[in-house]
């Protein structure tokens, strides 16, 4: 017997149509992974399992009483983000529940606790339901998914690796028959020209011969329009097979990159160190990190790494310019105005800001025409999408807004804070095309170990052992 059934479930919003008619069960036991791009209303769904947010049309129906552990994506305390995600689990497993909900619980988490989350999900004997864009936790934990696109959400019973071999199968089947259904178009397209070549050539002759009062030995114009129109009808039909094998082909394709036209060069600098610091401490009340000795120069990339509260993020917010966290030394940094920052909770956007007030906080100077035509490079695009609200944006949308933000004024130093968190697998892959070619000073926090590889970074300096 099903522990919860879910019948009809559909979700939209005014500007979004995120899933219709979804009807499914709930065993006892099953790990079940939820994916899709940031804003198909994964999230959305959690909360509506958890009675956290009103069923718009369909039934949640439940096999008796049932005990739920919820661990939303966002958190608010003074600790880091992974101590965070951690305790948030920690409570969340203390009451023993049956089915535990987890929006992105690796988000913020060193490689350590990656480790010990992946082992306890694993580990876990109730049902579980996980939204992540870690392939290898999905892979680890999970025996089922749910993947939420156009408008669907499709179960597929199997792990992700499974999942992944099966969209490669198909791809492959469905390339193969587009590419014979491609040498039959041609040769129906042969056959057409042959038949009106010789449609023109019977018609000439049948003219010289009027002409000349002879009797015409050729096909009847009605017979060579028949043989004209069928193949017509069947090049037509080939057409048709090729459409419906393209919408076929999009369907278990990966998502397809929209790259958007937005780019960081960095601005002219002077030569020199870009940040220098000698004998620096910084913290609160005390010191977290001390003695710090850094050096970064124009165009290198580096990674400051860590172990959850180690004091990566109060190193970049001192650097970003916050200066009652410096406790001491000598601190070398470009102006503030000159430093782009994006943070784990994106505290530089206003949370009651329209998209498009964000924007022109930034820059003040452009016009309305010109803020749009910028958001819509980002891909935020029509009037509901840019007069959204900050606070009401996915985590993946936020940061997509962020860095709107930077683009429109270019910063000399860029900093990122764990900016792969709540990203989907386009945007990750969009991030990359922006700051792989990046000839600025780039400082970067994250777990991330394929993106951190994917930018080249240079140089590394860690919070663990600083000197």
């Amino acid at each position: 017997m099903p522990m919860l059934r879910l019948q009809g479930l559909s979700l939209s919003y005014p500007d979004t149509h995120c899933f219709t008619d979804f009807s499914t069960t709930l065993e006892w036991g099953q790990h079940i992974g939820l994916i899709g791009d940031n804003g198909t209303g994964k999230s959305s769904l959690l909360a509506m399992l958890a009675g956290l947010m009103p069923v718009q049309s369909g039934h949640i129906i439940p096999e008796g009483e049932l005990s739920i552990g919820h661990v939303p994506q966002h958190h608010s305390s003074t600790r880091s983000g992974g101590e965070q995600v951690m305790d948030a689990l920690h409570r969340a497993l203390a009451g023993q529940p049956e089915l535990l909900l987890l929006d992105e619980p690796d988000n913020h988490l060193d490689s350590r606790h990656r480790q010990q989350l992946q082992r306890r999900l694993a580990a876990f004997a109730g049902t579980l339901l996980l939204v992540t864009h870690d392939d290898t936790l999905l892979e680890a934990v999970c025996d089922t998914l749910w993947i939420v696109r156009d408008g669907t959400i499709q179960v597929f019973h199997g792990s992700y690796g499974d999942y992944l071999a099966e969209q490669a199968m198909q791809r492959h089947a469905l390339e193969a028959r587009a590419d014979a259904l491609k040498q039959q178009q041609l040769a129906a397209h042969q056959a057409l020209m042959k038949e009106q070549q010789r449609a023109a050539h019977a018609r000439e002759r049948g003219a010289k011969s009027i002409k000349e009062h002879k009797w015409a030995t050729i096909k009847s114009p009605a017979k060579l329009e028949r043989g004209t129109t069928t193949t017509g009808r069947k090049r037509a039909g080939l057409a048709e097979q090729r459409r419906e094998l393209t919408q076929a082909l999009e369907a278990c394709r990966q998502p397809v990159l929209l790259t958007p036209r937005f780019h960081l060069p960095a601005t002219a600098g002077s030569r020199g160190p870009v940040v220098q610091l000698r004998h620096a401490a910084v913290g609160h009340a005390h010191p977290v990190l001390d003695n710090i000795h850094l050096t970064l120069n124009e165009g290198e990339r580096m990674q400051i790494t860590g172990a959850n509260g180690s004091g990566k993020s109060t190193l970049v917010r001192a650097l970003y310019g916050e200066t009652c966290l410096r406790l001491g030394g000598d601190w070398l940094t470009p102006a503030p105005r000159d430093i782009g920052y994006i943070d784990q909770q994106h505290a530089n956007l206003d949370p009651t800001h329209t998209v498009l007030e964000a924007l022109r906080a930034r820059v003040p100077d452009w016009n309305p025409g010109r803020c749009r035509q910028h958001l819509a490079d980002f891909l935020f695009r029509g009037e509901r999408v840019v007069t959204n609200r900050v606070g009401e944006l996915s985590g993946g949308e936020r940061t997509r807004l962020a860095l709107a933000c930077l683009a429109a004024r270019v910063p000399k130093l860029l900093i990122l804070d764990e900016v792969t968190n709540h990203l989907d697998r386009t945007l990750r892959q969009h991030l990359t095309e922006i700051l792989a070619p990046y000839p600025g000073t780039l400082i970067l926090i994250s777990h991330d170990t394929a993106f951190v590889k994917q930018l080249g970074i240079t140089t590394a300096w860690s919070c663990d052992a600083p000197s």
